[in-house]
């Protein structure tokens, strides 16, 4: 009697800079040991396309053109300022719009938040490319960053601080898949973030 043989596979996550998916991450792995989770850095500007080249993905909204996709919400992130150690802002515990009144505001090339409406003044320098270069800038006291808190973390350095921006604009992070594409193992991955047991229908 011949063996039967199933074709090995992965399930492939993107993920974009600072959406966390450790939990479901562990969560897959005790649940699913024969079957790989693999995961994908996708950026926030190409976000969309990469979207087609993976199982589901953890994303960004504004999420374009998402007719042909299946989209859960899953959480919203704080947005945060961005400061210099040294700063005066540093001395409290959470800011507000007033308290950034005059502030360079630098906004990085890959920016996920958009336009803030903030009190603050366009910097008088060349644009920065990237949130890892912004925060940088401030480090030396030119300036402030807001940034969802999660990538003011990944980008952590000990001569910068962060502090909530109370009414801020978040940023709202979602799981996406392609319409066309709701495998068995998508909806394993969907059951997982929402907190259903192993056991549980979907």
């Amino acid at each position: 009697m011949a063996t039967r043989t199933i074709d090995p596979r992965t399930f492939r996550l993107g993920v974009v800079p600072g959406a966390t998916a450790g939990k479901w991450i562990d969560t897959w792995k005790q649940r699913m040991p024969r079957i790989p989770i693999e995961i994908v850095p996708i950026e926030f500007a190409s976000q969309r396309a990469a979207i087609e080249e993976v199982d589901a993905a953890l994303v960004r909204r504004p999420l374009e053109d998402i007719d042909d996709l299946h989209v859960i919400p899953l959480y919203d992130e704080v947005p945060v300022v961005v400061a210099s150690a040294e700063s005066h802002l540093m001395a409290v515990d959470q800011l507000t719009a007033d308290d950034l009144v005059g502030e360079v505001l630098i906004t990085p090339g890959d920016d996920v938040l958009g336009p803030l409406d903030l009190p603050t003044v366009a910097p008088g320098f060349a644009p920065i490319a990237t949130t890892e270069e912004a925060i940088a800038t401030v480090a030396s006291g030119v300036g402030i960053v807001v940034v969802p808190m999660s990538l003011a973390r990944l980008h952590h350095r000990k001569d910068v601080g962060y502090r909530p921006l109370l009414a801020g604009r978040t940023s709202p992070v979602v799981l996406a898949w392609r319409r066309e594409h709701t495998t068995e193992d998508v909806e394993t991955f969907i059951g997982i973030v929402r907190g259903r047991s192993a056991n549980s229908s979907r």
